[in-house]
């Protein structure tokens, strides 16, 4: 696969695989063996720059816990010198593991969050390590300067901010340069492109996560597809709803058009159109099946001229679509 560069040096697959799905937030984990054996997988297939957090828990049937990141360290471990891990701080479920995302980025928290994401990683030194959301009672210049303690302790190379604002990476960046930041964009998600001239300035990578939309984009739900009530967040989410897949069937028409013309999926072209805007933006899917790894990884193969984009772009100003999860629409 083709490879980017994050800030100044980080290099990463074009496409990397958001790991989260494994154990939480889409259904009951991946039994454990099975999830170790499709990030090994993805790794044969060329990606090399995997997403996890140590949030990222889920429950089985039987009450034991999935942790992310320890399958992730455990399926990784025999190629550590070959990927790049990025992993997350700063935020606590409050149940434990389900509910609202409590933020907390206090400095004993992110020392003991460190430590922690070493040891399940099975790693010396984090590859890039973000504040999961931004805490609101601890200033931004504050947790840049404990990154910078971290990497000068080489407990970690690199960081970055998820849900990230333009104050606040300017802020942050000032005392310890940013490398990446990690918010959400796909076609129905596009509200961080305002966020591309400072980025651009800063030389920032824009790591995106739901670049599918949660997986709409693919084209492969329709009105009946349903999802597992409390388990899996699909079964919540607006673009999920009858009422939103008859929204955007005007959008998911366009992505069928387009991927024709391509000899593509609709899930390549939503991922191609990102991919084709900037060189420093690396979406980040998460699946949990063998087909749609590779799917998505194909991606990176499929080629928008600027003038393709332009038109895109200029179609989704206008088209039809609903609320998505994470987004509220303004029309």
């Amino acid at each position: 696969m083709k490879k980017r560069i994050l800030g100044k040096n980080l290099e990463v697959s074009a496409i990397g695989l958001g790991c989260m799905g494994f154990s939480h937030a889409f259904g009951r984990p991946t039994e454990k063996s099975e999830a170790i054996k499709q990030i090994r997988n993805a790794v044969e297939m060329d990606y090399a720059f995997f997403d996890t957090a140590e949030c990222y828990v889920g429950e089985f049937a039987d009450g034991t816990i999935s942790n992310n990141e320890e399958l992730v360290g455990t399926a990784l471990k025999p190629y550590n010198m070959s990927v790049v891990i990025a992993t997350k701080f700063g935020v606590r479920l409050e149940n434990g593991i389900s509910g609202r995302t409590i933020p907390d980025s206090r400095p004993e928290i992110i020392r003991t969050s460190v430590e922690g994401s070493l040891r399940r990683l099975k790693r010396e030194c984090i590859d890039l390590y973000y504040q999961h959301r931004i805490d609101p009672n601890i200033p931004a210049e504050e947790i840049a300067g404990i990154m910078s303690i971290l990497i000068n302790e080489g407990k970690i190379a690199h960081w970055g901010v998820s849900e990230a604002t333009e104050e606040y990476i300017r802020r942050a960046h000032t005392v310890c340069p940013l490398t990446a930041i990690q918010n959400r964009y796909s076609m129905m998600a596009r509200q961080y492109e305002t966020l591309f001239p400072v980025l651009e300035e800063l030389n920032i990578g824009y790591v995106a996560f739901s670049p599918i939309a949660n997986g709409f984009l693919s084209g492969k739900y329709n009105v009946g597809s349903t999802f597992e009530v409390g388990s899996d967040y699909r079964s919540i989410m607006p673009q999920f709803s009858t009422e939103g897949v008859e929204k955007n069937h005007k959008l998911i028409e366009l992505l069928h058009s387009v991927a024709e013309s391509k000899k593509a999926t609709p899930a390549q072209i939503s991922l191609a159109w990102m991919l084709c805007k900037k060189p420093w933006i690396v979406p980040i899917p998460g699946s949990r099946k063998t087909e749609r790894i590779k799917e998505n990884a194909g991606a990176a193969e499929v080629m928008l001229t600027v003038d393709e984009v332009k038109s895109l772009d200029r179609v989704l100003d206008t088209i039809p679509m609903s609320e998505v999860f994470g987004v509220t629409r303004r029309n």
